[in-house]
């Protein structure tokens, strides 16, 4: 690894979040740094009714105080995700998640730099019904506007 890493940004858009988070962890434990924009355009497949139901009683779990936290905005979703497929518990797990970070939306000090999709986490390869993590996000609490 070296001082001066380039910086991948990942377009989140019409990616799945799981085959996303697979290869976007396997390039952060390389040594790359990559910033994800647009995580609440993140698809998850499934039907939405079914997904908010699960989530919904994901919520449930823990207590207010004392834990497990549960985040209902899409970036702090997929930084979630990501985290469960590092070992974030070794050095080399921790290192590699201080190198992520995600946005929603994409940030105005980015400007016109090139942005990245990963072709083989498309989801113009589902067959089943699919919806947006930001739809998902609304249903179970997330208020866009804070």
């Amino acid at each position: 690894m070296t001082k001066n890493q380039t910086i991948t940004i990942i377009d989140a858009e019409n990616l799945i979040v799981g085959r996303m988070a697979s290869v976007i962890a396997k390039r952060l434990l390389e040594g790359e740094k990559i910033i994800i924009i647009n995580a609440e355009k993140a698809v998850l497949s499934g039907k939405k009714k079914s997904g908010v139901r699960e989530a919904k009683e994901f919520l449930g779990v823990g207590h207010p105080k004392k834990g497990p936290f549960h985040y209902r905005r899409p970036d702090r979703v997929v930084r979630k995700i990501l985290r469960g497929m590092l070992p974030y518990k070794q050095p080399k797990g921790k290192q590699a998640y201080k190198r992520l970070k995600v946005f929603i939306g994409r940030p105005e000090e980015l400007g016109d730099r090139k942005v990245e999709t990963l072709r083989q986490a498309h989801a113009e390869k589902l067959k089943c019904p699919y919806f947006m993590l930001g739809q998902l996000a609304k249903e179970i609490g997330w208020n866009p506007g804070e």
